[in-house]
């Protein structure tokens, strides 16, 4: 866990419950340059994480936390590709334009059949983006509401 400390980005570190004695030992065998030193530094913050139980199972639970969230986040960014994919493919554009307008009633269908059709007709490459931009926005306005 040491180790998984270390690697993880200034965001993800800032979400994590710890202590200020903790935050300066992750920070310090982050910044550790040098194998044999930097080794030696991860070992001194594990037997800190063995000696706090309580604190170590904290970050256990959000760590875990955080990979669920960032699964969830990528299922779903795989899924607006995926209707995007199958707009931009003439065969399968009227189902998904259905099932679309379903699942998102306030998304302007006219200009997605536009620049569906513009990808259809041209390979509009930047049509294929607009059309990503907006399901997602459509989405992220699905699940503020």
């Amino acid at each position: 866990m040491a180790q998984q400390l270390t690697e993880l980005s200034d965001a993800e570190l800032a979400k994590l419950p710890k202590s200020p004695e903790l935050a300066k030992e992750i920070e310090l065998a982050r910044n550790t340059r040098g194998g044999s030193s930097r080794k030696r530094q991860i070992k001194h913050l594990a037997g800190i994480l063995r000696g706090n139980d309580e604190q170590r199972e904290a970050i256990e639970v959000a760590i875990d936390g955080q990979a669920v969230s960032q699964r969830k986040e990528s299922l779903a960014f795989h899924h607006l590709e995926d209707l995007r994919d199958r707009l931009c493919v003439a065969t399968t554009f009227e189902a998904t334009l259905a099932e679309i307008h379903t699942t998102y009633p306030h998304l302007d269908v006219n200009k997605l059949t536009r620049l569906a059709g513009s990808v259809h007709d041209y390979s509009d490459k930047k049509a294929a983006r607009e059309i990503f931009r907006r399901l997602r926005k459509a989405e992220e306005a699905l699940e503020t509401e």
